[in-house]
């Protein structure tokens, strides 16, 4: 099934003169690149929890896998609601920030996807012996650790550098 291809809008008076809207697929590439996201979730209490992560991008959706009982978990069952950022730490590059809500993956062959996707992007972290994630691939297929798509509604692109332009895309 293809992906949706969102609208895209360069926002004005967040950009620099003659800049132009960041094409989604530029944005794709990133995401597909980007080592570290970062998940923005809301606590019971309204405060807000920030935490960076490991995230693929499949099927027009970001994944990412957390322990049951960790706060991110936690959240996650009070608000589904959540934000993922990733791009840069310098003036140059796109930075991306995508909203939506966190879905639990409970189909074993979802599960056995996105496990497949990480060992992939991550390699040896995850499939070495002496990796960094050793075994985290099979515990999210065989459902010892939750597994989280999030499908975004709309999207923000920061590009930094040359011309600074700040784009925004809906999937709605």
């Amino acid at each position: 099934m293809p992906e949706k291809e969102p609208t895209t809008q360069l926002d004005g008076g967040f950009s620099s003169p003659r800049a132009l809207a960041t094409p989604w697929g530029d944005a794709r590439r990133v995401l597909d690149e980007a080592d570290i996201f970062w998940l923005s979730t809301i606590r019971g209490d309204q405060r807000p929890h920030v935490t960076p992560l490991l995230g693929v991008w499949l099927d027009g959706s970001i994944y990412f896998c957390t322990g049951r009982d960790e706060r991110k978990a936690k959240n996650l069952r009070l608000n589904s609601h959540c934000t993922l950022t990733t791009g840069t730490n310098t003036l140059g590059g796109l930075d991306l920030v995508l909203e939506g809500d966190a879905t639990e993956v409970a189909e074993e062959s979802g599960r056995r996807s996105v496990a497949d996707c990480f060992e992939s992007k991550y390699g040896a972290h995850f499939v070495a012996p002496e990796g960094t994630w050793s075994g985290l691939g099979d515990a999210m297929r065989t459902g010892d650790v939750l597994v989280y798509r999030v499908a975004p509604s709309k999207a923000f692109g920061f590009q930094k550098g040359g011309p600074y332009s700040q784009t925004r895309w809906d999937f709605t």
